[in-house]
């Protein structure tokens, strides 16, 4: 007999884990190889601390309610806990942190699209080092990651989460609007983009504004291809990446990064410099981070920080498949 297990979960046999248990070492080898501690924090978090780091995807999270009748969530990623650790547990320590983990996450969502009910991450948060050259060195312990574990076709997209809701208040449309158009963003669907300005009360000229930016991606030249569009908000955001590039220049890490200012992550918080990772030989993203300048502030201390988290096992598939194209090429 058949036991079902809930879509969007999966069982681990013998032979897949010991490949995930090398996988893991692997990767908290090389953040512990730069200065990066490991942390851990409980799955299980109160609602209302979930809520303050994140309130857009808080909906996102298991509840439940404790024996004490306390409402309680299952965390849905670490960026938010490790803010709550570092504000209970650091607050006093003198800047930066680096601390990195090894956890599984929680969200609700749609399995039929291929997402995961229950997942695992590892990543990094340095805490209290500003931008550029705090954002500069989490791209560079990345790329040694993605080295480390065999993908080095992986490209980074480097965007700016502030881009697109600066440009729509500049346009004078309100918030509520404004969500519906960044989700589409998020989500990467173009067509839905499309609708969604279409349906706002703004000119034809910045329906093509914001779409043309959307689709700018490559090198260097994408900055001056944005600023001919003109816009305090497109100004201020290509200042910005164009800070990053430098930093990156500057480490010697900037190879494999594309600018990509369609980009937009489905994580509230982050302010500033955004990251998402892709790898030719899978089609899918294998994670993303960037900068969340303001997030502990909300749990009481002001510092600036910046991170990522990788998918273990998307990092895992594309493993596999690089490994099958080697063979074949």
């Amino acid at each position: 007999m058949i036991h079902p297990i809930p879509p969007g979960t999966r069982d681990v046999l013998p032979d897949e884990m010991r490949e995930l248990r090398r996988l893991h070492r692997t990767m908290i080898d090389v953040f512990e190889s730069r200065g990066f501690g490991e942390v851990a924090t409980p799955a299980i978090e109160y609602d209302e601390v979930l809520a303050r780091g994140d309130g857009r995807t808080a909906d996102s999270a298991y509840r439940f309610f404790g024996e004490r009748g306390d409402l309680l969530a299952l965390r849905s990623d670490m960026t938010v806990p490790i803010a709550r650790l570092v504000a209970s547990r650091y607050a006093k320590v003198e800047p930066p942190l680096r601390l990195c983990y090894l956890a599984n996450a929680f969200r609700a969502v749609r399995p039929q699209r291929g997402q995961m009910r229950e997942f695992a991450q590892a990543g990094v948060e340095l805490i209290g080092a500003p931008a550029p050259g705090g954002t500069a060195e989490v791209v560079e312990v990345l790329e040694a990651t993605l080295d480390a574990v065999g993908l080095d076709r992986a490209v980074i997209g480097l965007g700016d989460a502030d881009l697109y809701r600066q440009l729509l208040a500049e346009f004078g449309i309100e918030e509520g609007a404004r969500d519906a158009v960044l989700s589409r963003l998020a989500a990467h669907d173009l067509v839905g983009l499309e609708e969604e300005l279409s349906r706002l009360e703004i000119g034809d000229e910045q329906v093509a504004t914001c779409v043309a930016l959307s689709q700018l991606r490559g090198g260097g030249e994408v900055l001056d291809e944005a600023r001919s569009l003109g816009g305090a908000a497109v100004e201020r955001a290509t200042a910005r990446i164009g800070e990053t590039i430098a930093a990156l220049e500057a480490r010697g890490v900037s190879d494999r990064v594309q600018i990509d200012l369609g980009l937009l992550r489905d994580l509230g918080y982050y302010s500033g410099a955004i990251l998402e990772v892709y790898d030719p030989a899978l089609g899918h993203v294998l994670g993303g981070g960037g900068r969340y300048d303001e997030l502990l502030r909300r749990f009481g201390v002001d510092l600036p920080a910046a991170g990522f988290a990788l998918y273990l096992e998307r990092v895992h598939v594309a493993q596999m498949e690089e490994s099958r194209e080697g063979e074949v090429r």
